[in-house]
């Protein structure tokens, strides 16, 4: 069985949906398992209902201008579209109804029973169009497969129960579902994190025993440059996994970095190509593959905090210091992506997704003096010299980081 992934973008419109059947017949789908995210934007849309709700805003014309964009979609790919579009009311008269009588105010666990119908409906619409022009499959809901414990929006397998529930399925089969969606032990919709579908693509490559994974982006494959922020970029054609992960850890937003590790596992073949062009060679990450001669790969991560802390009482920064500013980190889900410290003071790179920055800063001020700077970026460089080191970014330098053939810069951009 092989694993396809395709994201929001290539299912952002009707034209979308039909150029996944000429990508699949081209391709091939027999034995195949498909992962599909929420058409375009709708996970944005779906945050934002979320949030008028905890607002106790108007919500209501949000979900219907969602419900629309939908039901247009289906109108578009079908002359008779009566049935698909009864099941995309269904879907939203649910949303509506939880948020009804919902009761709970934990925002993260209203989070995922709102924002997992862009992914329950748009695989609806793909599933129904796809069997409407002779490629059959079936739909399936992830939920009754993907099973993790209670942690909302991050949700942790527990891959055994998974695997199980993956084994009685038919690996000659054409199937459809959803990325980016659990469920709990109580069966309420969980999520794997923002990006989570190609994490849920690898774990069903895994539980599967697949023979391949792939990727479907709408660049040629994975590049050694963002083209939005560098220019030039150039197409890595192979890669090994620890190289992979080297560059999702850093911020490579074509591969999640979650994604490798049951992959590299069971040294499952993973490719990135494009749907647009489904015939290019795209970029193949395999296990031993080595990427000869070394191409600098650069990396950039915006919106990100740098947070200088110094001992109050000019006490070092001991192992117990670093210790309890890291639980902290890790109870507000603070993410860090770059540290430094000399003898007295800790500067980090932080990336705050839940604005939980003030929280922390109250907590540590009787013990640090602290200065923060606001709207950074975060500039990595891998395997580096003189000459790719050069001018990549614009900006007021604050702090520079080599370990091995890794640059790090944290830039104030101009």
């Amino acid at each position: 069985m092989k694993v396809f992934k395709f994201g929001g973008a290539s299912v952002k419109d009707a034209e979308s949906v039909r150029n996944i059947a000429s990508v699949l017949k081209s391709a091939g789908y027999n034995g195949t398992f498909m992962v599909v995210s929420a058409m375009g934007k709708t996970t944005n849309a779906l945050e934002e209902v979320v949030k008028l709700y905890f607002e106790k805003a108007d919500f209501t014309k949000k979900i219907e201008k969602i419900r629309q964009m939908h039901l247009e979609i289906a109108d578009e790919l079908f002359t008779d579209s009566a049935s698909l579009k009864s099941e995309i009311h269904q879907f939203f008269e649910d949303l509506c109804g939880f948020l009804r009588r919902n009761k709970s105010p934990n925002y993260d666990f209203v989070y995922d029973q709102v924002v997992c119908c862009g992914e329950l409906i748009s695989t609806k619409i793909v599933s129904s169009f796809l069997n409407s022009v002779g490629i059959e499959n079936t739909w399936l809901d992830v939920r009754d497969f993907i099973k993790t414990d209670e942690t909302y929006r991050e949700g942790n397998l527990n891959w055994e129960e998974t695997e199980k529930n993956f084994s009685s399925l038919d690996n000659s089969k054409f199937y459809v579902t959803q990325g980016f969606l659990g469920s709990d032990p109580n069966y309420f919709t969980t999520t794997l994190g923002r990006e989570g579908s190609d994490y849920s693509a690898a774990i069903i490559a895994y539980c599967m025993n697949a023979e391949s994974m792939t990727i479907w982006k709408d660049v040629p494959g994975v590049l050694n440059a963002d083209p939005r922020y560098f220019e030039d970029a150039q197409l890595l054609n192979k890669i090994s996994y620890e190289e992979a992960i080297e560059l999702a850890y850093y911020g490579a937003s074509v591969i999640h970095p979650k994604t490798m590790r049951p992959l590299r596992q069971k040294g499952i073949p993973f490719y990135v190509k494009s749907f647009i062009d489904p015939k290019g060679s795209g970029t193949e990450i395999q296990n031993k593959l080595t990427l000869e001669p070394f191409v600098p790969c650069y990396i950039v991560k915006k919106n990100q905090n740098l947070l200088r802390l110094t001992t109050s009482d000019f006490s070092f920064i001991t192992e117990e210091k670093i210790s309890r500013i890291f639980n902290l980190l890790h109870d507000l889900k603070i993410k860090v992506n770059m540290m430094q410290n000399s003898a007295i003071s800790l500067s980090l790179c932080l990336e705050d997704k839940f604005n939980q920055m003030e929280v922390l800063m109250d907590k540590l001020k009787s013990e640090y003096q602290m200065e923060l700077e606001k709207e950074v970026s975060l500039y990595t460089l891998r395997h580096f010299d003189e000459k790719s080191s050069y001018s990549f970014y614009k900006g007021t330098e604050l702090l520079r980081q080599i370990i091995k053939n890794t640059l790090q810069i944290i830039v104030k951009e101009e």
